[in-house]
């Protein structure tokens, strides 16, 4: 700023210490200039002048100086009052005179804080051990005081109060209930010492943040407030614990409990409830204070007002309950770091979170203006004519261009803050036949809208609805599988408010309603699903499987515990199987790229999950033995492309070399071991959990099927596939891929599998064992409608068969159906396009093949769009299948057609 449109001292007396006191001209202009500015500067400098003339030089050093002080109780008090002074006028000046920017003055002031209240609890713990009451004041005894607001973010300003929650660690203590008494006495004391006003004071001390403050004492168990915070803790609450941290006594007891309520504070799913809840707080707020009413400067309130400091917060925070408990980047206690944090992430533009954090800085340091004048906690600029000139100066402005400049700072900041906390007025609904009125009628007595705020966001839901209703292919097809949906909502606040801040959603369900009702009815049982389409990269290009494991490992290490693992890895899952979904229900992606990409996700999972699992069951059984184990994956898994419900099979091969058991607590025998891991893996992926389930997993591949051991050593495998194993088991080797393990280990199990093909394929018995197998498969497994793609002669199953039979007479190491069946000639890649589209549509709208007597009319768009002209679609099938019949009957009497085998 330019202290030159500060007014200059007219008291002689202040002006005459001044020249006494300082030699350095600008200092004295400086100085001359804040005290006549401000009478708090002005006391300050004649009682810390002494003091200041030495700090001048080096003020950085000067303050560190100022925190390093120390003093035993009964000085204390006298010794945190002289800081204060000290502190408050070198930063007051550093500030005015340029020196030092924000947020080192905030910092200055937060850390005089810190210091403070940590002497404080120190000191008088220690007096309560000398009495009997305590039994050590190691780390403050076991009591921390948590610092919130301004202060937790260290943005404090002149005159701010501190917020302080003051808990104790009731297990350090055998007598818990004379801990609380004793610290209870410590908290009393210590708000005393800071906030009684003597020869000044240190901080205005305020404890109402605790919990239920009306009624609960100043100082609480941990236990206590945590099991508050699980009960009945509110968004406001959640919004202070943005910026909560350990200022004072035990400060890793402190964090242990931060971390305890990262639940309450960051939901797992977007929680755009949030929203109305910090637009209800921000107009309660102004009704109290009478804040309503056209923006004026003169008497405006800085921080509460319209445009003020407090929407710049509440804007930045509410972004970050949303969003922050699936991006712990978003996590900043600082509202400048908390915009940065949300500009990265995408959640708002980058010339927004700019032109706020300007704002924001502007807003802090006027308010810094306002207080200094008289050390007042005020955040109201003055009407009176002298006393806003004196404001606008200490801003560096004389009052016209003063008042025009804070009138165009409130006016962008209202306009880019209100926006998004009010809610818009609900548009008309549109006209309702007789039995559309008779289904929505019926909505209100869903469990969704129990609540009255559920009913009053869905009020201004519904129109919205109910047009995109009336714009689908067939409304009334629609209407029922949104109805569906509706019904199975258990809870409708936190959907319907994702649905209100993100219109765009209302016509995603609407589209997967009209063509999808089974998949309507999945969302309305996991919601939280959705979030991927608004906090994710759901539109972007699909990883690639390493990057995908990489993010998966990510998450799961962010875990607290194995459980929370597991409850990740099917969250994670889940998103991303919705997102392949929608992408190939809008014509985002075709088969070929959703079957690939239903494969990539099983990949990513278990090879993420996988080092879960062994990390877990060491803790017990100790390092795997020998080189470890591998994770084969079968049949469509293994060949790489699955459909939307496509189970995972699997295979584990494990090499305990000369291990005979494990070292851990409970040692067990190599193929105890071994074959329990792989329980504990089966588990992992098919356990329900709170979140589902992952996959369901199969193992009847394995080695002697159920009969034999989860796990076989890779000694036994290959004896088995060589000597003992049926010609099934060599045809589903075909498509074993190797997906987890110790790499040297997934080397040498691959090799072992093309040795298997070259050594078995040669078996003249293998022609004869296919057929046998198809006529076997062609009973089990009839026809059961005319668009069924994988049953039935000549179909999917057919194919896959014959591909298999393919790579195994000729020993080679293909494992996609399309690269097996490529010494076939193009009329089976035709022939396995058209199945591969239907089947994959097939599986995306319902658990059965479709039929096209019951088929939707939105399903048969979408149908029409993967598979061309639907009415002669059963005429292509048929013509399809009879092909690769006919090619299938003639290689398994004359013998497959020749390829060189892979190396």
């Amino acid at each position: 700023m330019d202290i030159k449109r500060l007014p200059l001292e007219h008291d002689p007396a202040v002006a005459a210490e001044i020249r006494d006191r300082f030699t350095d001209q600008a200092e004295r202009e400086l100085l001359a200039r804040a005290a006549s500015a401000s009478p708090y500067l002005k006391d300050l400098l004649r009682r810390e002048g002494d003091w200041l003339r030495g700090a001048l030089p080096d003020a950085d050093a000067a303050l560190a100086a100022e925190l390093a002080r120390d003093a035993d109780l009964t000085a204390l008090p006298a010794t945190l009052r002289e800081m204060k002074r000290r502190v408050a006028l070198l930063t007051a000046l550093a500030d005015l005179g340029g020196t030092w920017d924000l947020e080192r003055v905030t910092g200055a002031l937060s850390d005089l804080a810190d210091r403070a209240v940590d002497l404080c609890v120190r000191r008088l713990v220690e007096a309560e051990v000398r009495r009997g009451k305590l039994p050590s004041a190691d780390a403050g005894g076991g009591m921390v005081v948590l610092a919130m607001g301004k202060t937790g973010a260290r943005e404090l300003n002149y005159s701010s109060d501190i917020d302080l929650i003051c808990l104790f660690d009731e297990t350090r203590h055998d007598d818990w209930q004379e801990a609380r008494s004793a610290f209870i006495r410590v908290t009393r004391r210590m708000t005393a010492i800071l906030s009684d006003v003597t020869d000044g004071y240190v901080f205005r001390t305020d404890l109402r943040l605790r919990p239920d403050a009306a009624v609960t004492p100043v100082c609480l168990s941990m236990g206590a407030a945590e099991s508050y915070y699980e009960s009945e803790g509110r968004t406001w609450e959640r919004a202070a614990f943005i910026k909560a941290r350990p200022c004072g006594g035990d400060l890793e007891a402190g964090e242990r409990f931060l971390t305890t309520l990262r639940p309450f504070v960051w939901r797992k799913h977007l929680d755009f409830a949030t929203i109305e809840d910090t637009h209800d707080m921000r107009t309660r707020i102004r009704d109290h204070r009478g804040l309503h009413g056209p923006l004026k400067v003169e008497g405006h309130d800085l921080k509460l007002g319209q445009g003020g400091i407090r929407d710049i917060e509440f804007f930045t925070q509410t972004r970050q309950l949303i969003a922050g408990g699936r991006d712990p980047s978003l996590r900043s206690r600082t509202t400048v770091g908390g915009l940065a944090a949300l500009a990265e992430a995408g959640w708002i533009g980058s010339p927004t979170a700019v032109e706020l954090t300007d704002l924001y800085r502007a807003h802090r340091e006027m308010e810094h203006r306002l207080q200094m004048v008289a050390d007042q906690q005020t955040h109201r600029i003055p009407a009176e004519p002298d006393a806003f000139a004196r404001v606008a100066r200490l801003a560096g402005q004389e009052p016209d261009a003063f008042r025009d400049t804070m009138l165009d700072r409130l006016t962008r900041t209202a306009e880019r803050t209100e926006a998004f906390f009010t809610p818009t007025d609900a548009p008309e609904e549109p006209d309702l036949d007789p039995r559309t009125r008779e289904i929505v009628a019926r909505w209100q007595g869903y469990p969704a809208l129990r609540s009255s705020r559920a009913r009053t966001i869905f009020r201004r839901l519904r129109p919205q609805l109910l047009a995109e209703l009336q714009k689908a292919r067939d409304p009334d097809e629609a209407l029922l599988s949104l109805d569906g949906f509706l019904r199975g909502l258990p809870a409708g606040v936190q959907i319907f408010s994702l649905f209100e801040a993100n219109p765009q959603l209302v016509d995603l369900i609407v589209n997967i309603a009209s063509v999808a009702p089974d998949l309507a009815r999945y969302l309305s049982q996991h919601s939280g699903v959705l979030d991927a389409v608004i906090g994710g990269h759901f539109f972007e290009a699909w990883p690639s499987v390493p990057a995908l494991q990489a993010d998966l490992a990510r998450q799961l290490d962010r875990a607290a515990d194995y459980e929370g693992k597991l409850d990740t890895a099917r969250r994670w899952m889940k998103e991303r199987h919705f997102r392949i979904g929608v992408h190939h229900l809008r014509g985002l992606a075709t088969a070929e790229q959703v079957g690939r990409e239903y494969a990539d996700l099983a990949r990513a999972v278990i090879g993420a999950l996988w080092p879960a699992v062994v990390e877990e069951f060491a803790r017990r059984h100790g390092p795997q033995p020998g080189r470890g184990a591998v994770v084969l994956g079968m049949g469509s898994l293994g060949a790489g492309r699955m459909h939307a419900r496509s189970d995972i099979d699997l295979i584990v091969i494990y090499d305990n070399g000369s291990d005979a058991e494990s070292s851990g607590l409970k040692p067990l025998s190599a193929q105890a071991y071994y074959s329990r891991l792989t329980q504990a893996l089966l588990t992992a992926l098919t356990a329900r959990t709170a979140e589902g389930a992952l996959y369901a997993a199969d193992m009847r591949l394995r080695p002697s099927g159920r009969q034999g051991p989860l796990a076989t050593s890779i000694g036994a495998f290959r004896t088995y596939q060589m000597d003992a194993a049926w010609t099934w088991e060599h045809l589903a080797l075909t498509r074993a891929d190797p997906l987890a393990g110790p790499p040297d280990l997934m080397a040498d199990v691959e090799a072992l599998r093309r040795e298997v093909l070259r050594v078995r394929g040669r078996d003249p018995r293998v022609a004869a064992d296919v057929a046998d197998m198809r006529r076997r498969l062609a009973t089990a497994k009839p026809l059961r409608s005319p668009w069924d793609a994988r049953n039935g002669t000549g179909r999917l199953m057919d194919l896959e068969l014959m591909g298999e039979f393919l790579t195994l007479t000729r020993g080679g190491a293909e494992r996609s159906l399309r690269a097996q069946l490529e010494a076939g000639g193009p009329e089976l890649e035709a022939a396995d396009s058209l199945f591969w589209r239907l089947q994959a549509a097939s599986r995306l709208l319902s658990p059965d093949p479709l039929h096209p007597d019951v088929l939707g009319e939105g399903g048969r768009t979408f149908l029409q769009r993967e598979m061309g002209d639907v009415d002669a679609l059963t005429e292509e099938i048929e013509h399809r299948a009879a092909e690769v019949g006919a090619a299938f009957d003639r290689w398994l009497n004359a013998g497959p057609p020749l390829r060189a085998p892979a190396p």
